[in-house]
């Protein structure tokens, strides 16, 4: 078979057998599917977190202050005499929940205006991709602080403000295949047959966009998790007496010396749960890349 032949046969291959080839790409990546484990293990953990353990988040014990591990208390205790073990698994619910809600924001604000702004051209895209630019030069970390001095203290403003951060790079990067897909010749035969702009969009050119874009939701999950724990650390976070890894690190930190188990755990937990996301990532991105279709 000749190069133009095979090329041809990969073209006309279904949708459905290139993401089945996806997936079988993905299972062979032992890092990935070992990230995916321990994402999988770690949100039923916090899931079923009250049958794991019989200790309350917001639970105290002043007889039992900063206690060692023990098989009374697997990770020992707080300063306050809560169970680090049960803070830990709750603490879990925050991150994941603050990374993986805060991607439904960014997409239903990032997916449109890139895609309009892509598909659109010239003055709309120019004005909508300068916005972006000034969105774009604000510092994270400073933007979500004036937000929440804004929007208020409770965690789904915190996902509201995280969101309404993070969605410019989604916004750049549908923008960018939309740039390259709409030139194509499936794209010229839907506006032949009558497509207007609105029904070939969300119709040839979002779903083909998807790819690069599963990916970089994926690396912005931990992107998320991390600025949650940056946010509760300097006590701008998740309210007490909510638990958040982030707030669990603060208050190990200053008993380092004396109790490093309260430090090293809940940072040991966002660490494995950031490179977990990140393997699964990395995973998607080899998975999803053309280059490596057969």
């Amino acid at each position: 078979m000749t190069v133009t032949s095979e090329a041809k046969v990969i073209s006309t291959r279904p949708h459905h057998t290139l993401w089945g080839d996806a997936i079988v790409r993905l299972r062979r990546n032992k890092f990935a599917m070992a990230g995916l484990a321990f994402i999988v293990v770690l949100s039923l953990a916090a899931i079923f977190a009250p049958l794991l353990t019989h200790y309350g988040f917001a639970q105290q014990n002043l007889y039992e202050i900063l206690q060692s591990p023990s098989w009374k208390h697997p990770l020992g205790t707080d300063q306050l005499g809560r169970d680090t073990f049960a803070r830990l698994l709750y603490g879990a619910r925050t991150s994941l929940a603050v990374g993986i809600f805060t991607q439904f924001i960014v997409l239903f604000i990032g997916l449109p205006v890139g895609a309009i702004a892509g598909y659109a051209g010239g003055k709309v895209d120019n004005y909508i991709m300068r916005f972006v630019d000034v969105m774009y030069a604000f510092p994270d970390i400073l933007l979500i602080i004036l937000l929440r001095s804004v929007l208020g203290g409770s965690i789904f403003m915190l996902f509201l403000a995280i969101g309404l951060v993070a969605w410019v790079n989604i916004a750049r990067l549908v923008r960018g295949q939309i740039l390259g897909l709409k030139s194509r010749d499936f794209v010229n035969a839907a506006r032949a047959m009558g497509g207007e702009g609105s029904y070939i969009t969300w119709r040839h050119l979002l779903p083909n966009s998807l790819g690069p874009v599963i990916v970089s939701v994926t690396f912005n999950v931990p992107r998320a998790i991390f600025t949650e724990a940056a946010l509760s650390y300097i006590g701008i976070g998740v309210k007490v007496p909510t638990p958040s890894w982030g707030a669990m690190i603060q208050d190990g930190f200053n008993l380092i010396f004396s109790k490093p188990y309260m430090l090293l755990f809940p940072a040991i937990a966002l660490a494995l749960l950031m490179l977990s996301f990140t393997f699964l990532g990395d995973g998607l991105r080899d998975a999803l890349d053309p280059k490596q279709r057969r």
